[in-house]
Formats: structure tokens, sequence, C-alpha cells
């Protein structure tokens, strides 16, 4: 890939200027952690290792201590929701400026029904570390349980709230709401310099995985994606390309899928979610030596490119997998290919359709800031769980009466996350 192809690319991202949000969104009908009445609920603050609190009027915060920021966020500019806005695509954005950062409280609801013994429910929660694009700013809870808290897995860069039921008298509930701040991520080909990223994460970053192989079959077909391309963000770049060439997005399974990258290709199927799509890409690029992960986390907004890249409403069922990899001089660089194969299924794209071109471009070092990252973890084993570990960690977790279930599961569990914009 050419220099002058990339900041072509990079150009692309000037489509982006600010838009209203695809669908109306409700407004608050209450304040987040008002009791229902009749429930016998209690409220806990958060609590983690580093054992660090603070107090806001009104509300009971904790900001977690994590690394400082490149860039302190703008203020929040005031948006109030409205029921009247207009659906946009990606290359007919109108052009005004945009501001860098939103504020939004993700209220997740849950209710368990048909549940005997002693219950322990675990929920990801945002990447606790700042970044110039996403920062946690706090989280509260309430809720009829025993006991609650969050633990970290500073490894696996994961943070985990969990709650205890000792004694199932009544119906299971909890409320959290977290409060995050984002903007989009953009990579630009023209500016080098980037903090060096630690050993020992690059290391994690190259490793096989109980899903993720990263020889044989993959190595092959990595060598011949990259061919004699030796740049390693051009090599990323050919992986990106041929990944969205050969996959298609495959919305029946639930969730995200599965990630068994080795079924995929030795099936010649290579088919699935956006896990599947974003796993194989994290794949490919491992087997010849460049740091790749995924990233796991949930649509929280419409979207301003598709509006099957968004999500309004009950974002439960909104998980979505992304992906980076890694160079020196430019750090992490985001990729999304999940996103394309599905723009493609969802508006019938043809490969010579200028809107797929501009898209196809634009995911390749672009994250639209509607998502909420929740972590990067693989083969994740949860705390004081009696099962084993799972691939990875993006839904609500629960075991009852020694069997595991999540929040897929409507006849045991009622799962709903909302979205609202906070002004400034």
């Amino acid at each position: 890939m050419k220099r002058r192809d990339f900041l072509a690319a990079s150009a692309l991202i000037s489509l982006l200027a600010p838009a209203p949000a695809l669908a109306a969104r409700k407004e608050k009908s209450s304040k987040p952690g008002s009791k229902p009445a009749g429930e016998s609920a209690s409220r806990s603050r958060r609590e983690t290792r580093t054992d660090n609190r603070s107090r806001s009027r009104g509300r009971q915060t904790y900001r977690p201590v994590a690394e400082p920021p490149t860039a302190a966020p703008a203020a929040v500019a005031s948006s109030p929701a409205t029921t009247n806005e207009q659906t946009y695509n990606a290359i007919a954005l109108p052009d005004e400026p945009q501001p860098q950062w939103r504020t939004y409280d993700v209220t997740s609801l849950i209710t368990l029904n048909n549940v005997k013994g002693k219950v322990r429910l675990w929920l990801p929660l945002a990447q606790y570390r700042d970044n110039p694009w996403q920062r946690a700013l706090g989280h509260d809870w309430r809720g009829n349980f025993d006991s609650a808290g969050v633990y970290r897995d500073p490894v696996a860069d994961l943070e985990v709230f969990y709650a205890d039921w000792n004694h199932v008298a009544a119906t299971p509930r909890l409320q959290l709401v977290s409060q995050v701040a984002k903007r989009d991520r953009n990579f630009d080909i023209t500016r080098r310099g980037s903090v060096a990223e630690r050993g020992e994460v690059l290391r994690r970053c190259l490793q096989s995985s109980n899903l993720v192989p990263t020889d044989g079959l993959v190595r092959r077909t990595a060598e011949t994606a990259v061919g004699r391309i030796k740049d390693p963000v051009a090599q990323g770049k050919a992986i990106y390309d041929w990944v969205i060439e050969n996959t298609t997005y495959d919305p029946v399974p639930a969730g995200i899928g599965r990630g068994n990258v080795e079924a995929m290709l030795d099936s010649g199927r290579l088919s699935g979610g956006s896990a599947d799509i974003a796993l194989l890409f994290v794949a490919l690029c491992r087997s010849i030596g460049i740091p790749a992960r995924p990233v796991f986390g949930l649509r929280i907004d419409g979207s301003r490119l598709f509006s099957g890249l968004g999500a309004t409403g009950n974002l439960g069922t909104g998980q979505h997998c992304r992906a980076e990899f890694y160079t020196p001089g430019y750090g992490w660089i985001p990729v999304d290919p999940g996103d394309v194969r599905k723009a493609i299924r969802d508006e019938n794209l043809g490969y010579g359709d200028p809107k797929l071109l501009v898209l196809r471009k634009l995911l390749f070092g672009f994250w639209e800031r509607n998502w909420l990252a929740l972590n990067t973890a693989q083969d994740v084993q949860l705390q004081g769980a009696s099962g084993g570990p799972l691939p990875f960690l993006v839904l609500p977790q629960i075991e009852a009466g020694g069997q595991r279930f999540d929040s897929s599961d409507s006849q045991r569990c009622s799962y709903t996350v909302t979205s609202s914009r906070v002004d400034g």
C-alpha cells in the first residue's frame, strides 16, 4: 500500500462531520439508580483493590485511577435528545464542526427468574485505562444482592462487576449505571512518534489462545495474504483486505459468534459474527509476528455511517467486536472488518459501490464513537466461578445452583441496556 493511498484514506475521515444520531432516544423518566417501590434494595459504592473513592453531589461515583490521558476532554456540548432526527450515510454527511467528546450514562438492568440456591453474577465494565478516545468516569449500582463489588485483571485489561445472592428468597435484581466519555478514534499515516507499548503486552498479543492458533493453516493463509509486502502497516492493511474479501457476516448465531478461527479455516466457511471476523484478523496478524488483539464492546448510540452500524433503544444485544494491531512508530491501529461485512450484507452493497469503497478505506484506522470498549481479554477465568474459562467476556454471566448461563437465556434472565446523553 503506497503512502499516497493511506493519505487518501485518512482524508476520508473528513466525511464524518457531525450529524444527528440516527434514531430518537428516550428521555430519562427518572434519575439513574431510583429504587422501585416495594423492592428491598441496597446501594453499594464502587470498590476496587486500589480503594480510591470520590463523592459527587446526589450520587456516589468512583473514578478509577488509570494512566493519565494524552489530552483532557473538551467541555461536553449540550445536545438534548430529539425525536425528529435524520439519517445520513457514509457519503452524504453535512460539513459542520463536530464536538470532540460526548458523555453517556449507560444503564444495565438485570432481573433473574427461576433460580435457586446461591447466585453470583458477573458483568464486564468499560475499560478502566484512559486513552485518547474513551474515558471511564464512574459506576453506580443498587439491587437486592447480599454483596457486590469490582475486581480487575490488569494482565487482561479487564474490570468486572460482581454481585452475590447468598440465599435467593426474592427475585434477584440489579441496576448498574456507568458513565463514559467517548470520541472518534482516528489513525493518521502522516504522524509517527507514538509512545511504545510495553514489551509484555506485545508478547501477549503474539501468543496463541484456545480459539486463536498462530501456526499451520493460519500462518500459511497470512503469508498468502501479505505476499512480499514487508512494511508492517501495509501487511496489516493486506490482511484487513483479505479478511473483508473472503468472509461473510452471518447474523444467525446468537451474540457475536464463537470466535473459533481454526474451525472456520478447516471448514472453508469463513462466516460468522463480529468476533469471528475480528479474531480471524487477529490470528492472521499474530501468525506473521504482528501484535494484534480483539476489543470486545457494546454499541451505545446510532451511527453516522449506516443505521446497521449503530444501536438505539434496548442495547442488550448490541455487542460488537473490533480489532487493533501494533506497529512501531504508530502504536495501535484500529480496524473493523466485521462492520464492513455487516454493511455489505445490510445495505446490499456491491464491490464497486462508492459507499463501500469509502467505508472500506475508512474502517482501516477509524472507530466511530458510538461504541463502548469493554476489554481485550481472551480465555477468561471468572473470579469465584465454579465453571471453566470463557473464550471472551462480553455478556453478563450468572452461576446459580452450580449451573452457568448468560444474559441471552431469556427464560432465566431479563437483561436490558439503555444509553442516554449527559448534557454538559
